[in-house]
C-alpha cells in the first residue's frame, strides 16, 4: 500500500475550456508516463466545449441527435455529454501503489463526489443498477447530477467523473445519458445552488485525503 499523502498527487485546475480530443491525448500520454514511472499521479479538473463521448458499451440507438461532435472515449460506459457549466475530474492514480482494486477505486470515486456534494448542501447517492450520482430533483423525482466513467491501463486510472454545476440541460437531449431513459438530469443551478468551478474544486480538494484513505482501505469519512 502507498504511504503517499495527498500533497504528492499533482492537482491541476484549468480556468478555461479544453477540447475533448486534446484532453484525451494529454490524459493518455500522462497515463503512459505514470505507468512507466516517468511522471507522478494527477487529478485534472477542467471543462469541455459541448461534446458527446461514447464509452465502450455505447449503443448507436442511444445517440438521438448528434448536434455536437461525437468522440470515442475508450472509457467504460455508454454515451455521456460534456459541456460548459460541467466540472470534469480526470483522476490518474497508480493502483499498483494503492491496492490494485478497480471496484474499490470506482466506489471510492463515487464516495468522493457524494461527500463533496453533501458538504455544499446536496444530498446524493448511488443507485443500484444505475451508474452515476443521483439526487432528488425539484419535481421530487430522482435525477442524475454526476456521471462516472473510468478506464484502467497497466493499473493506472484514466477518466473519472463529471458533475453538473450549471450546464445547459437541454444538451443532454441529444443522447440517452448513460443508457438510462427513465430518469432525468439535473444540476446544482437547477437545485438553486450557484457555485463557481473554483469553489467546487476547493470542496473536492478538502475531501481528497478521505478519498485516498478509502481507496487504500484505511477507513474514511466517505459514504
Amino acid at each position: 500500500m502507498s504511504t503517499a499523502s495527498p500533497e504528492t498527487v499533482e492537482w491541476r485546475a484549468e480556468p478555461g475550456r479544453i477540447d475533448y480530443r486534446t484532453a484525451l491525448e494529454s490524459m493518455t500520454a500522462r497515463n503512459h508516463a505514470i505507468a512507466e514511472g516517468a511522471a507522478g499521479e494527477l487529478v485534472w479538473l477542467l471543462e469541455h466545449p459541448p461534446v458527446y463521448t461514447a464509452g465502450t458499451s455505447a449503443d448507436g440507438a442511444e445517440l438521438l441527435d448528434p448536434r455536437f461532435d461525437v468522440v470515442e472515449a475508450g472509457r467504460g460506459g455508454r454515451y455521456t455529454y460534456h459541456g460548459p457549466g460541467q466540472r470534469i475530474g480526470y483522476v490518474m492514480l497508480d493502483l499498483k501503489q494503492r491496492g490494485r482494486d478497480v471496484r474499490c477505486f470506482v466506489h471510492s470515486l463515487e464516495g468522493w463526489v457524494i461527500a463533496t456534494l453533501a458538504d455544499i448542501g446536496v444530498d446524493s447517492w448511488r443507485s443500484e443498477g444505475r451508474i452515476g450520482i443521483w439526487t432528488r430533483d425539484i419535481d421530487g423525482r430522482e435525477a442524475k447530477i454526476g456521471a462516472i466513467g473510468v478506464r484502467v491501463r497497466r493499473w493506472v486510472t484514466m477518466h473519472g467523473f463529471s458533475v453538473n454545476l450549471a450546464p445547459d440541460l437541454a444538451h443532454f437531449g441529444g443522447i440517452v445519458p448513460c443508457g438510462i431513459e427513465d430518469f432525468g438530469v439535473t444540476s446544482l443551478e437547477r437545485l438553486g445552488i450557484a457555485l463557481a468551478p473554483a469553489a467546487f474544486d476547493e470542496a473536492l480538494h478538502r475531501r481528497f485525503g478521505d478519498f485516498l484513505e478509502a481507496l487504500e482501505g484505511k477507513g474514511s469519512a466517505l459514504p
